[in-house]
């Protein structure tokens, strides 16, 4: 999943970004709620995780811009702030959840899990993603192609499976930087290039068909032709 993190203790937010990277998910963190604001708005996340205390805009204010504006992405607030009234408060002003400080991150893991699991399974039933032979098993994290068994590492399975999803439609190298990587990756490194390599190697090359191809100057596209 692809998650925002508004977290303006280092710290902590480190402490966050690697467990979650740790477990396959896509972390960006912002420091402070204007820009934690900015980002919540313009780009496409599974689940947002928000300090309530924040410098320039607090973290209440952003749910309830973010909700005014019809985001309905799942958001758990994290907050030293305990008492009942608190956190009925951060509910009633649009979150999904609200976890105090301090915190086990297992804890923490498995409520970003199942808040993602929520949307996903209410914007779809779908358990798999397939295009000609080729078969993604979305609850176990399998593919196969022709009924043989392709083992992907955590990094190939994401890029496949933003090509899926986009079966048919070109994805520029910017789009796979935003929903396969962090902020932190730098898009002029080679990166993506040698990933992709490696995933066409284990998708096409052992079979008679390509479905991965490369579009000159605007990025990747998976189809049948």
């Amino acid at each position: 999943m692809r998650i925002l993190l508004i977290e303006d203790d280092k710290n902590v937010a480190d402490f966050i970004v690697k467990g979650l990277s740790e477990n396959n998910h896509v972390v960006d963190h912002q420091l402070d709620g204007k820009e934690g604001l900015f980002f919540a708005t313009t780009e496409s996340y599974d689940v947002m995780i928000i300090d309530r205390m924040l410098p320039y805009v607090d973290g209440l204010t952003i749910i309830r811009t973010i909700r005014a504006s019809k985001i309905k992405t799942p958001v758990i607030i994290l907050s030293a702030m305990a008492d009942v009234e608190q956190r009925v408060e951060g509910l009633q002003n649009g979150a999904d959840d609200y976890l105090v400080k301090p915190f086990a991150f297992a804890e923490l893991l498995a409520r970003v899990e199942i808040l993602g699991k929520r949307i996903n399974s209410s914007e779809s039933q779908e358990t798999k993603l397939q295009l000609a032979d080729l078969t993604i098993d979305l609850l176990t994290h399998t593919v196969t192609r022709n009924n043989q068994s392709i083992n992907l590492l955590a990094t190939e399975y994401r890029l496949l499976e933003y090509l899926m999803r986009n079966a048919g439609h070109v994805v520029s190298r910017i789009m796979l930087f935003e929903h396969v990587w962090d902020y932190n990756f730098d898009p002029q490194t080679n990166v993506i290039d040698v990933h992709m390599s490696r995933l066409r190697k284990k998708i096409d090359k052992p079979f008679d068909k390509a479905l991965i191809h490369t579009i000159r100057g605007s990025g990747y596209v998976i189809k049948n032709t």
